[in-house]
């Protein structure tokens, strides 16, 4: 499928932790290099804490901050880009259907009529209730490409979605894995305190990883203009990344 290569960029990015927090990095890198309007926020109600040291992309002195605060604030200034972000979780449609709208601008100098930039959803979030929300607004989204990104200890896989004119080219991670949408969990802030301390195993490899096939669907999709995989799943035991291959890689681009 292909990607304008001028439109304006909007990304949000819903998780900065195990796996957010290795996306950011190389996400401000790629980001800064464009020459186009590029806008990120990350969201995220969580603060740094001691056991997060062992995986996730923070160090000491970051303890007790709000990581998506620390991500954007650190990463943005270092590439003289805005830092936003939203120390929050997103837990309503509404709100993260406004987020994730895109930016309208002028293509051409008066009358011209306004067009749609790019916006891009990233899930990097470790629920499968916020994988609903996403789900449900991505279906109700007219443009949107939504990257979900999940992982256990050593395995995991990347989706990438797409809407365009209010259709499905690709399908998000709700329907290649339906089971997702089966909601047996909660919101981060419904969660107790035991429960909030009770997470599934990763490794820094698999954050890494998926981090790494996030930020290579960015890359070829601002950077190349085009994708040829739909999804992949990875393993860090057997350090292999098996894409699914589009059929349909070379429609117009949006």
């Amino acid at each position: 499928m292909k990607f304008s290569l001028n439109k304006p960029v909007k990304i949000i990015m819903l998780g900065a932790g195990g796996t957010g927090g290795h996306i950011a990095p190389h996400l401000y890198r790629l980001l800064h290099t464009l020459e186009r309007p590029v806008e990120v926020i990350i969201a995220d109600g969580d603060i740094v804490e001691q056991k997060n040291l062992v995986r996730q992309n923070f160090i000491a002195s970051d303890l007790g901050r709000n990581k998506a605060q620390v991500l954007a604030e650190r990463y943005a200034s270092a590439f003289g880009m805005e830092a936003r972000y939203i120390p929050e979780f997103i837990e309503s449609a509404d709100r993260l259907s406004e987020l994730v709208r895109p930016v309208k601008y002028t293509a051409g100098l008066y009358p011209y009529p306004q067009s749609e930039g790019l916006s891009i959803l990233i899930g990097a979030v470790d629920n499968n209730r916020s994988r609903h929300l996403c789900h449900q607004v991505f279906q109700k989204s007219d443009n949107l490409i939504y990257i979900d990104s999940g992982n256990g200890e050593y395995t995991g896989q990347v989706v990438c979605g797409i809407r365009r004119k209010g259709k499905t080219y690709y399908k998000p991670v709700g329907e290649v894995y339906p089971d997702v949408l089966e909601d047996t969990d909660k919101f981060p802030t419904e969660l107790s305190c035991a429960e909030a301390s009770m997470s599934a195993p990763q490794s820094i490899v698999a954050n890494i990883m998926a981090a790494a096939a996030v930020v290579s669907y960015i890359y070829n999709i601002l950077i190349l203009g085009s994708i040829e995989v739909r999804s992949v799943t990875f393993s860090t035991k057997t350090v292999n990344l098996k894409p699914v291959i589009s059929r349909n890689h070379t429609r117009k681009a949006a």
